[in-house]
């Protein structure tokens, strides 16, 4: 099983910071590339920048929860959620087809981890 995982190319999980401006203040975010890749990916098929969603997804997430406590972490989530979805069928694997145009919410929400 671990062959599937380990056989992957290191460059995906190498990291790499990103500086980016969220309204104006200069921030960076330390992800690695996989993560990279598929937020280029969301950001394409919405016709955004890569900056430009990581503001709209900050932004949206500030209005939802009132604070941003860990933004890297919330970036990774979406991007491994944005692909389950894909595999769902719940996000179409055409890049044609924005995500905002599908509304929300897509699936069932995610059970919450116990701890």
């Amino acid at each position: 099983m671990c062959q599937v995982f380990v056989s992957a190319d290191p460059q995906l999980w190498a990291h790499r910071a990103r500086s980016i401006r969220l309204h104006g203040v200069a921030t960076s975010i330390r992800l690695e590339n996989l993560f990279w890749q598929v937020l280029e990916d969301i950001a394409t098929r919405d016709g955004y920048t890569v900056p430009q969603l990581c503001t709209k997804l900050y932004d949206e997430l500030l209005v939802e929860r009132g604070t941003v406590d860990n933004f890297s972490s919330f970036l990774r989530v979406c991007c491994t959620r944005y692909l389950a979805l894909q595999l769902s069928g719940n996000i179409p694997q055409d890049m044609g087809i924005p995500i905002r145009s599908l509304g929300a919410p897509l699936g069932p929400k995610p059970a919450t981890l116990a701890h």
